[in-house]
C-alpha cells in the first residue's frame, strides 16, 4: 500500500501543474510587455533597439522557416525579399520620390511585392533540389542587391550605394513615432513604440504560422520536405505548393524590410548582404527547423549574443593585455562560428527541436 498514491493527489497534481504553467505564462507575458522599460532603465536605450532587432529578426526567421522548415527548400537568398520590402517602403514613404504614402498602406504593399518577387524567384527553381537550389537562390539574392546598388543610372531609382535617407517613420494621423508619446508619468520613446508594433506583428506571424502548420497546406509542405516523389504520387501539386511556400515566406520578409526602413530611416544595399541571409538561416537551424518556439529562440540568441560578446571582448582584452590584440569583430565571429559547430555536433536538431524531429533523431 505504501507504493500506491492516493487518487485525490493524482487528480490534483495535473491541476497544480496547469496552474503553475498558467502563472509562468502570465509572468513571462508581463516581463515581455514591460521589457522596453526595465531594459532601458537597467542597460540603456541602446539595448531597447537591440530588443527591436530581436523581434524584427524573429519575423524574418518565421518567414524563412516556412520555406526551409516546412517545405524543406534550402533558400540562401531570403534577404532579397527583406531588401525588396525595405526599398518599396523607402521609395513610397520618403523624400526620394516625394510621395510620402501612409506607412500603414505601404507595409502591406511591401509584403505583396515581396511575395510576387518570391514567386518569381521560386518559378525557375522548381526542378532544383538541395545544394543546387541553395546556389541558385544565393545567386538571386546577390542579383537583387546588385540591382539596388546600380539602379541609379541612367535614371536614379534607388540612389545606388548612397542609399535612401529621410524615410518616414510610422505615424497615426499627424503624430509620428519619432516624436515619442507621453502617457502621464510614462514617456515612450520611438524605440519603445516600435517594440510594441513589432511584438504585435510577431504574435500575428506566430498565429499565422501555427494555422499554416496545422492546415492541409502545411501538411503538404511537410510531405514535400520528407519525400517529394511520394508527395507527387499522392496527388499533391508540388509546383503550386513550392511557389506558395516561397511567396508566403517572402511576404514575411517584405513586412520585416518595410519596418526596418521605417525604424532606421535609412536603407542602402550594404544592409542586405549574403551574411544577413546566412544569419537568418542560422537562426532557423540553430533553434530548430519547423518548430516555431525554437525558431524564436534562435532569433533571440543570434541577435543578442553577438552584442553581448561585443561588450565583453574589448574590456577583457584591455584588462589582460592593455590594448586590443585581436579585432573584436573577428574574434566575435570566431566564437560565434565555434558555438554553431558545437551545437550542430551535439544538438543536430537544434536547441529546441519539435517533438517529431527529436524522435526522428533518436531513431537515427
Amino acid at each position: 500500500m505504501s507504493g500506491v498514491k492516493p487518487r485525490g493527489l493524482s487528480r490534483l497534481s495535473p491541476a497544480i501543474m496547469a496552474l503553475a504553467t498558467g502563472r509562468a505564462r502570465w509572468l513571462l507575458l508581463a516581463l515581455l510587455v514591460s521589457a522596453p522599460f526595465w531594459t532601458g532603465a537597467l542597460l540603456g536605450s541602446y539595448w531597447v533597439r537591440i530588443l527591436d532587432y530581436c523581434l524584427l529578426y524573429a519575423i524574418l526567421a518565421l518567414g524563412l522557416n516556412i520555406v526551409v522548415g516546412y517545405a524543406g527548400l534550402l533558400d540562401l537568398g531570403f534577404i532579397a525579399f527583406y531588401a525588396v520590402g525595405a526599398y518599396v517602403f523607402a521609395l513610397l514613404a520618403s523624400p526620394h520620390w516625394d510621395l510620402h504614402w501612409t506607412p500603414w498602406l505601404v507595409l502591406p504593399l511591401a509584403a505583396a511585392v515581396a511575395a510576387f518577387v518570391g514567386a518569381m524567384l521560386g518559378a525557375p527553381t522548381l526542378r532544383l533540389r538541395g545544394d543546387y537550389l541553395a546556389i541558385v537562390t544565393l545567386g538571386f539574392g546577390e542579383i537583387v542587391r546588385l540591382f539596388m546598388n546600380n539602379l541609379d543610372r541612367p535614371i536614379n531609382i534607388t540612389n545606388g550605394p548612397q542609399g535612401i535617407s529621410g524615410i518616414d517613420p510610422l505615424s497615426i494621423g499627424s503624430w509620428r513615432f519619432d516624436q515619442g508619446l507621453e502617457l502621464g508619468v510614462v514617456n515612450l520613446v520611438s524605440a519603445q513604440l516600435y517594440f510594441y508594433v513589432l511584438l504585435v506583428l510577431v504574435v500575428a506571424a506566430v498565429v499565422a504560422c501555427r494555422r499554416l502548420e496545422n492546415s492541409r497546406i502545411g501538411r503538404a509542405w511537410v510531405a514535400i520536405r520528407e519525400d517529394e516523389v511520394a508527395a507527387t504520387a499522392m496527388g499533391i501539386n508540388t509546383r503550386n505548393m513550392k511557389l506558395l511556400a516561397f511567396a508566403m515566406g517572402a511576404s514575411f520578409g517584405g513586412i520585416g524590410g518595410g519596418l526596418f526602413a521605417s525604424f532606421q530611416g535609412f536603407v542602402s544595399p550594404e544592409s542586405f548582404t549574403l551574411m544577413e541571409s546566412v544569419m537568418v538561416l542560422c537562426m532557423v537551424v540553430l533553434g530548430g527547423m519547423g518548430h516555431i518556439p525554437g525558431v524564436l529562440l534562435g532569433a533571440f540568441l543570434l541577435t543578442i549574443t553577438p552584442e553581448i560578446l561585443r561588450e565583453v571582448i574589448s574590456p577583457l582584452q584591455q584588462a589582460a593585455f592593455g590594448h586590443q590584440v585581436v579585432d573584436p569583430e573577428n574574434l566575435r565571429m570566431l566564437l560565434f562560428g565555434l558555438s554553431m559547430i558545437l551545437v550542430m555536433l551535439y544538438r543536430p536538431g537544434g536547441l529546441w527541436p519539435s517533438a517529431r524531429r527529436a524522435k526522428e533523431l533518436e531513431h537515427d
